[in-house]
C-alpha cells in the first residue's frame, strides 16, 4: 500500500524520455550484459549514450587464450569494448584504466568516476545493482557502491570539486544486474543486436562456440523474454530505478 500511495504522491517519469544517458560498467562487457539492448535502443531513439568502463579486466583469463599475459588481456579487451560499444551504436567511451580484482583504492575509483560523470553530464546514470545479495565479484559491489554515492551528490558544485570533478544534473539512477526491476524497457528488435555485440566482439571472455558463449547467450534470450511477458512485450530489460525523490530518505522506495 505504501508503495503505492508513493507512485501516486511522486510518480517516476518513463526511464527513457530523457537525452543523457552514461552507462558505467565494472569490466568490458558488464554493460552489454546487463543493459545492452537498452543502449541500443537508446541510441536509436536519437538520446546521447556515453559507456565508462571502470576496471582494465586484466583478471579475465578463465575463457581467454593460453598463456596471455595480464598486459596482452588489457588491451585487447580494450579493443573488444570499443568494438562491441559500436555494434551497439556507442562512439563514446572512457576507460578509467584501475585494475581489475579490487587493486585499488576507493578514493581512486571516486576520483574517476566523479570526474567521468561531471565531463559526461548525464541525467541518467545505469550501473550494477551494489545491493544484490547474491554478488560475490567485489569490483561490482565497489562500482555499483561508488556510483550510488556520486549520483546522489553529483549536483552539488562543492562536493564535486572535492574530486576535482564538474557537477552534473544527474536525475535518475538506474540499476542492471537487480534482482529487484521495477522498471522495464521494451527491447524487441535489439536483442540480436545486443548479442552480437558481446559474443561478435568480446571474444576473449566468450570464444565462439563455447560453452561460456552458449550458456550466457541462452540466459539473455530466456531474461528478456520473461521479462517482456511482465510487459506484455516480446522482450524487455529490467533495471531498478530511482530518481531524486526515490534517493534518499523515502523508505518504500527500497521494496
Amino acid at each position: 500500500m505504501m508503495k503505492f500511495i508513493l507512485s501516486v504522491a511522486s510518480p517516476m517519469r518513463n526511464l527513457q524520455s530523457y537525452d543523457r544517458y552514461l552507462f558505467v560498467g565494472p569490466h568490458p562487457d558488464d554493460i552489454e550484459i546487463g543493459a545492452g539492448a537498452t543502449a541500443a535502443k537508446l541510441v536509436a531513439k536519437g538520446k546521447t549514450v556515453a559507456f565508462v568502463i571502470a576496471l582494465d579486466g586484466r583478471y579475465g583469463f578463465e575463457n581467454a587464450p593460453k598463456g596471455i599475459t595480464p598486459e596482452a588481456l588489457i588491451e585487447i579487451r580494450k579493443k573488444e569494448a570499443l568494438a562491441s560499444a559500436a555494434a551497439l551504436g556507442v562512439t563514446d567511451v572512457t576507460f578509467l584504466g584501475l585494475s581489475d580484482g579490487a587493486q585499488y583504492e576507493m578514493k581512486d575509483l571516486h576520483h574517476a568516476l566523479a570526474k567521468a560523470i561531471g565531463d559526461f553530464g548525464p541525467d541518467v546514470v545505469f550501473a550494477p545493482d551494489p545491493n544484490l545479495i547474491s554478488e560475490c565479484h567485489q569490483d561490482h559491489l565497489n562500482v555499483g557502491e561508488a556510483v550510488r554515492q556520486l549520483a546522489f551528490f553529483a549536483p552539488f558544485a562543492d562536493i564535486m570539486q572535492q574530486y576535482d570533478a564538474k557537477p552534473a544534473q544527474v536525475v535518475a539512477l538506474a540499476y542492471y544486474y537487480t534482482a529487484h526491476p521495477n522498471t522495464y524497457v521494451r527491447t524487441s528488435g535489439f536483442v540480436a543486436q545486443q548479442l552480437a555485440a558481446i559474443f561478435d566482439h568480446h571474444l576473449s571472455q566468450f570464444p565462439e562456440h563455447s560453452v561460456a558463449a552458449q550458456s550466457v547467450a541462452q540466459y539473455l534470450k530466456l531474461r528478456s523474454f520473461f521479462l517482456g511477458l511482465r510487459r506484455l512485450g516480446l522482450h524487455a530489460e529490467g533495471f531498478r530505478m530511482l530518481d531524486r525523490t526515490r534517493m534518499h530518505v523515502v523508505s518504500e522506495a527500497g521494496r
